[in-house]
């Protein structure tokens, strides 16, 4: 069966508009409560990142968490990793974040971690589904939930995130520029820099329940780079709003993708004698980093567009390093879910261990350009259509080796995304006009 409600990062909308709406989170609350309360583990623990609908719909969740009979562990705006982290160490049966992490404000959304720290699996959310077509009933007056704050929530995580590089590394010869966005991270990631040592100049740390993303952290990286060039220091780093995805800057302004820090963890986890044999990376990933792994000896294995299915591969090879050119990295040897933080301090630590800055760092790789075209689409989408794949197979004989052509129908939008890649700017861009112009007029006819 289908899932209605479930994506492929939880539940995300507009506020106020079916299922983001107070009414719809209270039934979640309880369909949750009843779905994940086992024996022996009857607590589930609540964070939210700081957009002004976070108030709302934890206070729905709580009190539909205790009609089930589930206590209620409160951690407030605390990054998504953060939260998966404190399910693991406060044993609950699972994690509730609040939050549409790179979205805009008006925008909320519900993930889960399961008592591991990781996704739900497929069937859980389709139990919870399940469940929501049930009548709502509350447990007797004796047996509701209760709700506690963790009032050490941000020490404990700030804590876990310094453990996972070595407890001699200091940064105190690095001058970092930290870009919170106004999200989760800005009481956390400023005093996990700062802790180990850096000299920190924290931006867009003030959130005001709105500007949660706003012309900042890792989607906007333009004021971190700036502050670097202005302030002369070492690099950037920013985060989205709920703190699982993280962009750099190195200190002439150059900025690193996910690819680009995949490759240094990666480079420096072989150098520290860490056995693997490839990197999971999606469709999306450059091919420069599938290149540059290549010459380490490393295979890069390419899943589709989502960090629900870079975990999936990661699990199923037993490998520990995978993410998202966006910036979500997931360090399996170090925590159970991705995290910009944690996936920051890993590059620190490589700069510092091998006595480079990050700009010679990454340059062991060197990105294809890559061109993206959105097309509107309406209706059914058939992309194997001759015109379509006469197209392709013209490009990609073109590019050879050194390129490569993507289509794939968006699974947000409707529109089809058409993306060339290959060591030429200019060739690439027009090789993607040409393509996105034989789908739109195959599509519409």
């Amino acid at each position: 069966m289908g899932k209605r409600y479930f994506g492929t990062d939880g539940i995300r909308g507009r506020v106020g508009e079916y299922p983001i709406t107070a009414e719809f989170m209270l039934k979640l609350g309880w369909a949750v409560g009843r779905a994940l309360q086992t024996k022996g583990f009857n607590r589930i623990v609540i964070g939210k990142d700081t957009r002004i609908s976070g108030y709302m719909f934890e206070s729905a969740l709580e009190a539909g968490l205790s009609a089930a009979g589930v206590n209620i562990a409160l951690l407030g705006p605390m990054p998504t990793p953060g939260i998966a982290y404190l399910t693991r160490t406060l044993r609950a049966c699972a994690g509730i974040v609040v939050s549409a992490s790179h979205n805009p404000y008006y925008d909320n959304g519900i993930k889960f971690f399961s008592r591991d720290g990781q996704k739900l699996p497929d069937d859980t959310e389709q139990h919870i589904e399940e469940l929501l077509d049930q009548p709502f009933d509350t447990v007797g007056p004796d047996a509701l939930g209760k709700a506690e704050r963790i009032v050490d929530a941000a020490g404990r995580y700030i804590e876990f995130c310094k453990s996972t590089v070595p407890s001699w590394t200091s940064f105190a010869s690095l001058k970092i520029v930290v870009d919170c966005a106004h999200g989760a991270t800005y009481h956390i990631a400023p005093s996990v820099f700062s802790e180990m040592g850096a000299t920190v100049i924290p931006v867009s740390v003030a959130p005001d329940g709105v500007n949660i993303n706003q012309d900042c952290g890792s989607t906007k990286p333009a004021i971190m780079r700036e502050t670097v060039l202005e302030q002369g220091a070492d690099l950037g780093i920013a985060f989205d709003g709920d703190g699982d995805r993280v962009i750099m800057v190195d200190h002439r302004g150059d900025i690193l993708d996910g690819d680009e820090l995949m490759f240094i963890i990666a480079r420096d986890r072989l150098r520290t004698g860490s056995r693997f044999n490839a990197v999971v990376g999606t469709l999306m990933t450059n091919l420069g980093l599938e290149i540059a792994l290549r010459a380490l000896g490393l295979d890069l294995h390419r899943v589709k567009v989502g960090d629900r299915y870079v975990m999936e591969r990661l699990l199923a090879e037993k490998l520990i390093l995978g993410g998202e050119n966006s910036g979500h990295i997931i360090c399996l040897d170090r925590t159970s879910t991705g995290d910009g933080i944690i996936s920051a301090l890993q590059v620190v630590t490589a700069m510092l261990q091998s006595g480079k800055s990050l700009h010679d760092l990454k340059a062991g790789m060197t990105k294809y350009p890559q061109t993206l075209i959105n097309v509107s689409v309406t209706g059914e989408v058939d992309l194997q259509r001759p015109p379509i794949q006469e197209a392709i197979r013209a490009i990609e004989s073109q590019l050879g080796e050194h390129g490569r052509v993507l289509l794939r129908p968006s699974g947000t939008e409707p529109v089809v995304r058409v993306m060339v890649e290959g060591p030429d700017g200019g060739t690439v861009e027009r090789h993607a006009r040409e393509l996105a112009g034989v789908v739109r007029e195959a599509l519409s006819a």
